[in-house]
């Protein structure tokens, strides 16, 4: 079993200490600074996987499967409808990149786990999330206005693609009034488990995957502040440099990071899920957590796994 070691000099290897998809080296790679191209090209990436899966769906499953699993129309209309914006921003940020001379990715070959309709619906209300997070996310680096502007409207129906189903799962489809950024890093971790491979043609992008971080199926199936979860890190550990200092879990909002003490067990951590300060944004709805030896700030060099996916009763149920 690997053993990530969270020093000073550790974070920069801590990546490489992940349990390897590795076809995936080649669309990683270290840069100093992030440009529109690249920023397109990521939004591009996580399009491909989105419009990818939603025609894998539809290929599978028949609205009569969908009814059978309890989605009743219209849902199965309407899911063929977002598969079309997906769709659409594929061929609209290809389009921009092309036209900024810029050499767009191509769609790489994925692994959705597609077994049955509740779980793929399960899996688009996740990558939804993850999509919204995404754009949230990578906005403040967007130079150009015209491409902020494009991703601004990108996000919004993102977003709306994520309430509906949400909604279509008995889920709050608003839980929380703040959305969560993620990093381009906190993103890509997520992504890179769908995917296999990509064309050697693509060009590379400035992202690297973190060791994947998962949330026990032994969990209590609903989770709020202060209940008692466990993360597991499959086939690695983390541990301090000096063998004793905490490990600390950190949720990601959008007013910062709330940490809580990650206590180690056989195959993972256990925590508290925490109560936001007072001012700041709760944790509620989709949420992500990640693994770290600071608890002052979250950023690419203090991660040392995660984020995991966690769904967290909404932030004003705990009123």
């Amino acid at each position: 079993m690997k053993s990530i070691i969270i020093s000073a000099a550790a974070f920069a290897a801590i990546a490489a200490a992940a349990p390897a998809k590795n076809n995936l080296l080649a669309i990683r790679q270290a840069a100093p600074a992030i440009t529109d191209a690249d920023i397109l090209n990521y939004a591009l990436t996580l399009e491909h996987l989105e419009n990818r899966f939603y025609r894998e769906v539809l290929d599978k499953f028949s609205e009569g499967d969908f009814e059978s699993a309890g989605f009743k129309a219209p849902f199965y209309a309407n899911l063929q409808t977002v598969s079309k914006d997906e769709s659409t921003h594929v061929s609209f940020l290809t389009s921009a990149l092309k036209a900024a001379g810029a050499t767009p990715v191509s769609e790489c070959t994925y692994d959705f786990g597609l077994d049955s309709v509740n779980k793929s619906i399960a899996t688009a209300s996740i990558l939804e999330g993850v999509g919204v997070s995404a754009y949230l996310g990578a906005a403040a680096d967007i130079m150009s206005k015209n491409y902020l502007t494009a991703a601004g409207s990108i996000l919004t129906v993102e977003s709306r693609h994520s309430a509906y189903i949400r909604s279509a799962l008995a889920q709050s489809p608003f839980p929380s009034p703040f959305d969560v950024p993620l990093s381009y890093n906190q993103v890509y971790t997520l992504a890179a488990p769908f995917i296999k491979s990509c064309p050697s043609s693509n060009p590379p992008l400035p992202v690297k995957a973190f060791p994947t971080l998962t949330a026990s199926t032994d969990n209590p199936t609903t989770i709020s502040v202060g209940t008692q979860i466990t993360l597991l890190t499959p086939d690695y550990t983390v541990i301090a440099a000096d063998g004793q200092s905490p490990i600390y879990a950190a949720f990601i909002t959008v007013t910062g990071p709330v940490f809580t003490p990650a206590t180690p067990i056989e195959g993972g951590f256990t925590l508290t899920v925490p109560t936001a300060p007072e001012g700041s944004a709760g944790i509620g709805g989709q949420s992500y957590v990640v693994l770290t030896g600071c608890n002052t700030t979250v950023s690419d060099d203090t991660v040392a796994a995660g984020p995991a996916v966690l769904e967290i009763a909404p932030v004003f149920d705990m009123e």
